[in-house]
């Protein structure tokens, strides 16, 4: 009966201790960062997109900022350290999105400056390079052999403007988008008929 009794005690205090183990570590659960929530436990809104370069409207060095929602249910610390559960409608922190560096230079108006008046050096003259438009000029698109190289290379993107921008590529109202894999890319199994 001592043996009984022992193992009977055992049991009580093991229950007791993981009772209050359980109590203690919900009440002092530690909530993390908004900014760390994973995919699915917050959606982000698109970016406001600019008609005129077809990139966000709050692009700064090659970084544009959206605001990020929590799903309902989903708490986590704000900014200011405070803990708030959140319901879906309000803002819980801001991601950073890849964008690209555009200014007033077109990608249309430069590959048909260099085809058509690209002998004069208007191609150059418009990109901001000045001696080379100017070297153009007065060699005739250098016997037109230089305004044939500086096509191909207007056009294949690898001659830019000349304030290390990017060029404002039109793609009748749709943005540009490289597609990547990166680590935040999931792909979703594939079910065989």
């Amino acid at each position: 009966s001592s043996g009984l009794f022992c193992c009977w005690w055992k049991q009580l205090v093991f229950v007791l201790f993981s009772s209050c183990w359980t109590l203690i570590h919900s009440v002092t659960e530690q909530v993390d960062s908004c900014e760390h929530l994973r995919p699915g436990q917050y959606i982000c809104k698109s970016p406001i997109i600019n008609d005129a370069t077809q990139e966000p409207e709050n692009c700064k060095d090659l970084i544009a900022w959206v605001e990020c929602l929590p799903a309902p249910n989903i708490s986590c610390l704000l900014p200011n350290g405070t803990k708030y559960k959140f319901s879906g409608d309000e803002v819980g922190f801001n991601k950073s999105v890849p964008c690209r560096n555009v200014s007033v230079y077109s990608y249309k108006v430069a590959v048909a400056l260099s085809l058509f008046l690209g002998w004069l050096g208007a191609d150059r003259f418009y990109l901001g390079y000045p001696a080379l438009g100017l070297l153009k000029f007065c060699t005739v698109g250098f016997c037109g052999i230089g305004s044939l190289v500086d096509f191909m290379l207007i056009s294949m993107q690898i001659v830019g403007p000349s304030d290390g921008s990017d060029y404002i590529v039109d793609y009748y109202g749709a943005r540009l988008v490289r597609l990547a894999i990166t680590n935040e890319t999931y792909r979703r199994t594939q079910i065989s008929p």
